[in-house]
């Protein structure tokens, strides 16, 4: 072991889906109390915090509630790709020898409907909005709808990632969306923006997620397994890519903030993709898992369809996607998603899922979110 090296020991959570009562704050909190629990500590040990909320407050005013400690606590808002950023933070502050435990945590509670976003926020004129392009549905659909068409895809593929996503947030404790559906059920659902489906899309929901990371053998006294945060990488958009909430549109697809942030993952972390035991994409909507599977190198471009007719991306496949449902069943808090990936395959790994467990002994995880305006952040996560 390398004293260098940084793990996760504790991991906590807040259901998602919707609380009436409940505030965002609550959520966090509920999180990052699970969390220390989980880790066997208190507020008091942890040295150093990061946090990231969307629209339900400032997560370092937790510390009003947790205590008074004096700890330093950055905040960080990036999107949907938050919960990420904010684990590259933390992990970033131990690197550095900053703090010895960084504890992170991410929350939010979205009213309902489509997330509405001014465009003067993204640096974009009104003519953005009125085009239609700040709904993000649209932006969506538009994206799925080529790479459908340029890889020879089409819709059965889409509600495929539906029906497994909502198989497995059945059978999972934190998901809010807890009824199985299948296919034809997805397809016959009303359309929302061709060829997305209402079922196809992920809802704006409540939840909070809370991890604890600390350094070396500091590590294995305090978690009877802890996991290694083998790598977390950040990249954002480069020339001609089209991504949400940024009006590029080259002729021919260029590589995507997923696709750097991904290959920069696993080569932080000596990885090949093909090692990956369990992985969790971003899936807002089902296309864009779709495109995830391939940008981050789980397939090639056009095999997503054989992989999951074969039911390949299932629990029990030789490629488990979203086991705990991903966005699709547990609707997407922003500031909670990206970490809420990171804690379903921590206890994967751990061998304590609170859903289907990955057979065989998970050894290889790795996390995948995206967020406008066009950046995604990576994990790779081990057991050995």
């Amino acid at each position: 072991m390398n004293p260098a090296d940084i793990f996760v020991v504790g991991a906590g959570m807040h259901a998602f889906g919707r609380h009436d009562g409940v505030s965002g704050m609550d959520m966090g909190e509920h999180a990052l109390r699970a969390a220390l629990t989980d880790a066997g500590i208190g507020w008091s040990d942890v040295d150093a915090a990061v946090g990231g909320s969307n629209v339900s407050g400032k997560p370092d005013s937790l510390v009003s509630r947790l205590g008074l400690t004096g700890i330093p606590f950055t905040t960080v808002k990036n999107g949907c790709a938050t919960g990420g950023v904010a684990l590259s933070t933390a992990a970033d502050m131990l690197t550095a020898g900053r703090a010895g435990i960084v504890a992170v945590v991410g929350f939010d509670k979205h009213p309902r409907g489509a997330f509405a976003s001014d465009p003067a926020a993204y640096g974009l004129d009104p003519w953005y909005a009125k085009a239609g392009l700040m709904v993000t549905t649209q932006y969506f659909a538009m994206k799925t709808r080529r790479y459908l068409h340029r890889y020879g895809l089409d819709e059965h593929s889409l509600a495929a990632v539906s029906e497994r996503a909502f198989a497995n947030g059945a059978a999972h404790p934190m998901a809010w969306r807890r009824t199985p559906l299948t296919s034809a059920q997805v397809l016959a659902s009303p359309m929302i923006n061709d060829p997305l489906t209402q079922y196809m899309f992920c809802s704006p929901g409540e939840g909070g997620v809370a991890l604890i990371l600390a350094r070396g053998e500091q590590a294995y006294d305090m978690c009877e397994r802890p996991i290694r945060l083998a790598s977390v990488e950040v990249r954002t958009r480069r020339p001609g890519s089209f991504e949400v909430f940024s009006p590029w549109l080259a002729t021919d697809p260029s590589r995507s903030p997923s696709i750097d942030a991904a290959a920069a993952a696993f080569a932080g972390a000596g990885v090949d993709p093909a090692e990956v035991d369990v992985a969790q994409l971003q899936d807002t909507d089902s296309g864009s898992e779709v495109i995830h599977m391939a940008e981050t190198g789980l397939c090639e471009h056009g095999e997503q369809a054989q992989l999951l007719a074969s039911g390949a991306t299932d629990w029990n496949g030789e490629l488990p996607i979203n086991t705990d449902g991903g966005c699709l069943a547990g609707g997407e808090p922003i500031g909670a998603s990206g970490l809420r990936q990171v804690h379903e395959v921590v206890r994967q790994l751990q061998g304590r899922a609170d859903g289907r467990q990955v057979l065989g002994g998970p050894a290889v995880g790795f996390t995948h979110v995206y967020g406008a305006p066009g950046l995604s952040a990576c994990t790779v996560l081990t057991s050995r």
